[in-house]
């Protein structure tokens, strides 16, 4: 047997239990067609030295919302603490782009105005134009008065969108829209939204499809999960399809607005039956949201937040609802995956799973529950018990995101609901990990620091520290984990002959290094379907594919290239 290529001369962990390590791997086309020892290895017409770098399977990132990666056209507030650094920014925008008639911004922290939420009056003279800001998890929206104004909000006017926060005492609009990205992915609330704000016409949001896949290649994910695509957007990755954008598989998940009836049901079903599939592009997954989310106190809690006596969030739809819905969609056959990230939403999330099993029979459905963020103690054994997928992100946990609203909000008495990863592993339940890219970094090297540390990217500040994880577990939830999750586990996640040869050649050794280290690591090559995908040493000869610069003014996101910016592992402040 001769293989086209084979790696060798470093450390191959192939996730396989039948062969743990291998000391080469062959390829031939797209497939794997040899793992084991370099002195049984055979002939190969190229040879790939790893010099000591680890070779792993792809990572499949499960939730990366491929269509909210950065706008070239809109200011950066990632990580920015200052009201007075984000008022500059905008200012300077709006003064730089004068042929522009919005100013739109991304990322905004919720404590970025200390002790409440941001409203309109803390914008005010900073420019005339309608200001447009989304929240670092795409959950609410921060507007300034001619904003509310163009919008027809301060007349009373209602948006398809979100819902805008009133004041008590004036009776007036505050600048703030909550429940905004649910609302957002219905078909009123995208038509509004594409008609008034134009970070969301048709092409800037294909363009961050693009950038963001060309990230995803750059830090070794070969396989994607689009978690809530609007039907009327699927034509977007269509169009990447022909224009050969498609680089790492990608797997869209149809979002099912909670008050869509049977006649939105026939309108998925007839998607999935018509829509090309092959081996770079799926559907079938449909998302649900249980709840928004904790930062804003929209999350469904079980007990009160503890800085708010006497409000414990709301779920998405009333539970008796909710459950029937789920009981439907399961009788369709779908896979559902549902956002819920308070306590009380995940325990409406696993009973309304719980009565599918009972009202349409036991299949292996594998549904998924994305984020978990808080988990009630009973609720742990009933993902393994119940075949749950839980679809977690590491990087949700650093203190660098919830430190201050989330950890105030939640409370410290109930910290030790939060992120339990290596609880729900030693469970036995199905995890799988990802990054949930823009409200996290979509470089998983970033998610495995955090998996493994549960502190700051600067080390300081680590908490809940019996959640961690060691280097092994963090990446197989990563990679098989994720194959697992979407019912492809007999085709990649592991290295093993026959699968298709997804991989990626880290630039060091992950297990030899701590995990600070691990942040100073990239991705070398990545590989899909046998082709490389991003080649940084030109090693398959392929083409790397180029980092973009980020804009140190924060003129938004473009400064040569239109690709989308990769946070930088440093704290920004």
């Amino acid at each position: 047997m001769v293989v086209d290529t084979l790696f060798t001369g470093g450390r191959i962990r192939t996730f396989d239990p039948e062969q743990p390590w291998a000391e080469a791997l062959g390829v031939t086309d797209n497939r794997i067609s040899y793992v084991g020892s370099l002195e049984d290895a055979p002939e190969a017409r190229h040879t790939v030295q790893l010099e000591g770098r680890l070779l792993t399977p792809g990572v499949a990132d499960t939730h990366n919302h491929l269509l909210l990666g950065f706008d070239d056209l809109a200011v950066s507030l990632d990580q920015v603490q200052s009201l007075d650094v984000v008022r500059a920014r905008i200012a300077e925008f709006a003064e730089t782009h004068p042929e522009l008639d919005w100013v739109c911004a991304e990322n905004a922290l919720y404590s970025v105005v200390e002790g409440r939420r941001p409203n309109a009056d803390d914008l005010v003279g900073v420019t005339d134009k309608p200001v447009f800001i989304t929240t670092y998890d795409q959950h609410s929206v921060w507007l300034n008065r001619p904003a509310l104004a163009k919008l027809g909000i301060l007349n009373g006017g209602d948006i398809a969108w979100g819902n805008p926060e009133v004041d008590a005492t004036t009776g007036e609009p505050t600048g703030w829209i909550t429940d905004f990205y649910t609302s957002a992915m219905t078909i009123a609330g995208l038509a509004e939204l594409q008609r008034d704000i134009p970070m969301y016409s048709p092409d800037r949001r294909y363009r961050k499809i693009t950038n963001s896949l060309e990230m995803a290649a750059r830090v070794g994910i070969t396989t994607v999960v689009e978690p809530q695509v609007p039907l009327a957007e699927l034509d977007l990755f269509a169009r990447a399809e022909r224009e050969g954008k498609l680089t790492s598989r990608t797997i869209a998940a149809i979002y099912h607005p909670v008050g869509a009836d049977g006649d939105f049901r026939e309108r998925i079903t007839g998607a999935i039956r018509e829509t090309p599939q092959h081996d770079r592009f799926a559907l079938g997954p449909v998302k649900l949201y249980a709840d928004d989310v904790i930062e804003p106190h929209t999350a469904a809690m079980l007990a009160d937040y503890a800085n708010r006596p006497g409000h414990r969030g709301h779920t998405s739809l009333e539970p008796t609802e909710f459950t029937k819905l789920f009981v439907e969609l399961d009788r369709l056959g779908y896979q559902v995956h549902t956002h819920a990230t308070g306590d009380w939403g995940t325990q409406l999330t696993l009973d309304s799973i719980e009565a599918a099993l009972q009202a349409n029979g036991a299949r292996d459905a594998r549904h998924g529950i994305v984020h978990v963020e808080c988990l009630a103690p009973e609720d742990l054994p009933r993902f393994r018990e119940l075949g749950v997928v839980a679809a977690m992100q590491p990087r949700h946990a650093s203190p660098d995101l919830v430190a201050g609203t989330w950890m105030d909000n939640v409370g410290e008495a109930r910290w030790d609901r939060a992120w339990r990863f290596r609880s729900m592993i030693e469970s036995g339940a199905r995890v799988t990990f990802s990054s949930d890219w823009q409200v996290g970094e979509m470089d998983p090297l970033v998610g495995i620091y955090s998996a493994m540390t549960r502190a700051r990217l600067d080390g300081q500040d680590a908490w809940t520290v019996g959640e961690r994880l060691d280097l092994d577990r963090t990446l197989e939830a990563y990679t098989k984990g994720g194959a697992e999750a979407f019912h492809r586990e007999s085709t990649v996640g592991m290295l093993r002959v026959g699968y298709l040869a997804d991989l990626v050649v880290w630039s060091g050794d992950l297990y030899s290094m701590e995990p600070q280290e691990i942040l100073e690591q990239q991705a070398d090559l990545t590989v899909v379907g046998g082709t490389a995908i991003h080649d940084l040493r030109g090693e398959l000869n392929g083409v790397a594919v180029a980092a973009k610069l980020s804009d140190p003014a924060g003129h938004g996101q473009a400064c040569s290239e239109p690709n989308a910016a990769q946070h930088s592992h440093s704290h920004i402040s």
